[in-house]
């Protein structure tokens, strides 16, 4: 039965899931009708909203970009290349592969969620050069169910947010502490078995269809950079000032020296703030440190410049959903239909439902809190839930169904080379099987 499952939803993804640009698309033409249907907003409103919000996502677009570049232009120095070759190797079968793609996605995703989405995929295309007989689509599939973890780990944006002194509910909820989120005993009974049981469960997806190994791994090339030799201008011809530039090791420890000096700062300063930001920082000087010559460094820079198209164009439209979503009043109609029907002891659940529809439409944890957090506390303090649980269980809500909304998935996607139906099918009875242990973690816990 299992197996027959997992083969619909592979097959039915296949057939009628189209291109993550085309899914934004059709994604917007139904959050314009439901609009227009729901809110009683007129189509002029509509266009409105969703023009008015169309570039609001620019920053976090440029983010996620340099996420994908920096993560290539780092896997393909040498260094970087020999260590996960050298993880790679603790996996000798299909199986074996699946369970150390996933365990190793799933903590990089817990420490922060922009490196556990490189990580996750480069590791599986170096495991995928070992294990050649794996299925790649599912061993793709196991590297991005790890995101679903972030939520509940260190860089959560809900729980860090309300943590923060100043926070814009601060005078409804007041300021909670991570111990009471991210440590609290739900959300390490949810994050704990998650960890143990999204491996297991992706390698039973292994044993309940047939393999198939649609795109070969060797096409992703992350020892490109090896090609550029810094000496292969020849000796005789005497380097212009440019092309010993070019070719300094001393200019690239020089401008990396100053980076780290700068990260050492950050984390002095701030703490374990280990924000997308910083993660793009780290990953960018160290890939300069380490291909040793910008020579070498802007070769990389040019191969991986190459995976960031998807994620240029459809972010946009993305902004424009969310836009229409929050100015026609859709998002909110939503949670207070979710609200009407809860009582104490479902309203945890029901806020996670919740949090998983709105997030269908509005796929980013801090928007999504900025929508759902003025309606979420104020009816948990009035029901009588904590809203520690509340918050995370929104939390949970966003993580859940980005299992199946393509726009977190697009960084991995660029850098595996699939399109969004190869692992989405696999992403469903990832969906379909995370909602019982976070489901029990907040309503028994």
């Amino acid at each position: 039965m299992f197996k027959s499952i997992t083969s619909f939803f592979d097959r039915i993804v296949q057939r009628y899931l189209p291109d993550a640009f085309l899914f934004a698309i059709i994604l917007t033409f139904v959050v314009f009708l439901l609009g227009i249907g729901i809110t009683g907003s007129s189509p002029v409103q509509m266009i409105e909203y969703w023009g008015g919000g169309f570039w609001d996502l620019l920053a976090f677009a440029m983010q996620m970009s340099l996420i994908v570049v920096t993560g290539y232009i780092l896997a393909s120095t040498p260094i970087v290349k020999n260590l996960l070759i050298k993880i790679s190797k603790l996996a000798n079968t299909p199986g074996q592969a699946i369970l150390l793609v996933t365990f190793v996605a799933a903590i990089a995703c817990i420490i922060n969620y922009g490196f556990g989405l490189v990580v996750g995929a480069l590791l599986a295309i170096h495991v995928a050069k070992r294990v050649p007989t794996v299925d790649y689509r599912l061993l793709m599939a196991s590297a991005y169910s790890g995101f679903l973890l972030w939520h509940g780990g260190l860089s959560g944006s809900i729980p860090l947010l309300i943590a923060t002194p100043g926070h814009f509910l601060e005078d409804t909820m007041g300021v909670v502490p991570v111990t009471e989120t991210l440590f609290s005993s739900f959300n390490l009974f949810i994050v704990l078995v998650l960890l143990l049981t999204l491996p297991l469960l992706n390698r039973f997806l292994m044993k309940s269809r047939d393999t198939l190994n649609t795109t070969d791994p060797a096409s992703w090339r992350p020892d490109d950079t090896e090609e550029i030799d810094e000496h292969s201008t020849d000796s005789s011809e005497k380097l212009t000032p440019a092309e010993r530039l070019e070719n300094s090791q001393i200019i690239s420890l020089l401008i990396g020296v100053m980076g780290f000096a700068f990260i050492i700062y950050h984390f002095t300063a701030n703490g374990l703030d280990l924000n997308i930001n910083i993660v793009n920082f780290i990953f960018l000087f160290l890939g300069i440190i380490f291909h040793r010559t910008p020579r070498r460094f802007l070769h990389s820079v040019t191969n991986a410049v190459k995976n960031v198209g998807g994620i240029v164009i459809q972010f946009p439209f993305y902004a424009g959903i969310m836009g229409m979503m929050v100015a026609s009043g859709l998002s909110e109609q939503m949670s207070l239909w979710f609200v009407s029907i809860s009582t104490e002891f479902t309203f945890p659940l029901f806020a996670f439902i919740s949090a998983g529809l709105v997030n269908f439409f509005v796929p980013s944890g801090g928007g999504q809190w900025a929508v759902q957090g003025p309606i979420m506390i104020p009816a948990a303090l009035e029901i009588g839930v904590d809203t520690a649980k509340t918050a995370m269980a929104v939390a949970w809500g966003d993580a859940w169904t980005n299992m199946i909304q393509p726009f977190w998935a697009l960084p991995l996607l660029a850098i595996a080379g699939l399109k969004v139906r190869d692992i989405m099918g696999f992403c469903v009875m990832i969906l379909i099987y995370s909602f019982i242990p976070i489901s029990i973690g907040l309503l028994f816990f």
